[in-house]
């Protein structure tokens, strides 16, 4: 672990109170070096690989190799954001395997890692944040476990679901994590879990219905930014380009003149 990884994983906590933090997921060269090259704050290489780039039906089937092939190829890519990478599913399962795999990641040149989950992490985060790695905490709505949870669904509805998340994150902030995202919380609850953190929040479907923040930064997949995975965009997510579409004329273009 480098101290400019750690300056980097510090830079974006001091960000709370301050500006919107951007982060926006990649997974191969190109497009880690465009969105450090466009100003982002943080470069996350997430396990939504497994859907976006792979074509599995969720991330249950990404394995560390995977994540560590991913990684390498973002991080040779990016010099000023903080490069995230993903601990897949099984992979941390244990505080000792929790190193292990956020050693891995780390040497594939992540800057940080992420974990899903809240109270029943916070052993693994002290060992991984014990070792000098920084770690970016995930609550609400967790991907990881959209089969036993039966599907994405909005978390927080209920005030005992609400209280059960707050104090999860809660954990997670004592734990050492440096900043958490919060997926698809209810707006009014992820409104109160930022304001009682005092690290940062990075909201995916957590803004209200006004578009208006609810957390102090957002992160976005990347093909759902630029428009290049048609087959499926959630609901929440805002397309400001058409990559697929251009990519089909292009082709058909290239057809046509040979």
């Amino acid at each position: 672990m480098s101290v400019n990884s750690l300056q980097k994983a510090e830079a974006i906590r001091a960000l709370k109170g301050e500006r919107t933090i951007s982060m926006l997921t990649a997974y191969d060269y190109p497009t880690g070096r465009l969105l450090d090259e466009a100003g982002a704050d943080a470069i996350l290489v997430g396990d939504s690989l497994g859907m976006v780039m792979l074509g599995f039906p969720d991330t249950t089937h990404v394995t560390l190799d995977m994540m560590l092939h991913h990684t390498s190829a973002v991080a040779r890519g990016v010099t000023n954001a903080l490069v995230i990478g993903d601990m897949p599913i099984h992979s941390y399962d244990t505080p000792k395997q929790a190193l292990i795999t956020a050693s891995a990641l780390i040497g594939a040149g992540a800057d940080a890692v992420k974990l899903e989950g809240g109270v029943n992490q916070v052993e693994k985060v002290r060992c991984i944040v014990g070792a000098g790695i920084p770690v970016i905490g995930h609550h609400g709505m967790l991907p990881q476990r959209v089969i036993e949870e039966g599907g994405y669904k909005k978390k927080g509805k209920t005030e005992a679901e609400a209280d059960a998340i707050l104090e999860g994150a809660l954990a997670l902030q004592e734990a050492g994590c440096s900043a958490i995202v919060l997926e698809s919380v209810i707006p009014a609850v992820a409104e109160r879990i930022t304001a009682a953190l005092e690290i940062p929040t990075i909201g995916i479907g957590c803004k209200a219905k006004d578009d208006q923040q609810t957390c102090d930064g957002e992160v976005a997949v990347i093909t759902d930014v630029v428009g290049s995975y048609p087959w499926f965009v959630p609901p929440f997510a805002t397309p400001r380009a058409d990559v697929a579409g251009e990519i089909t004329r292009a082709v058909r273009e290239y057809i046509s003149a040979i």
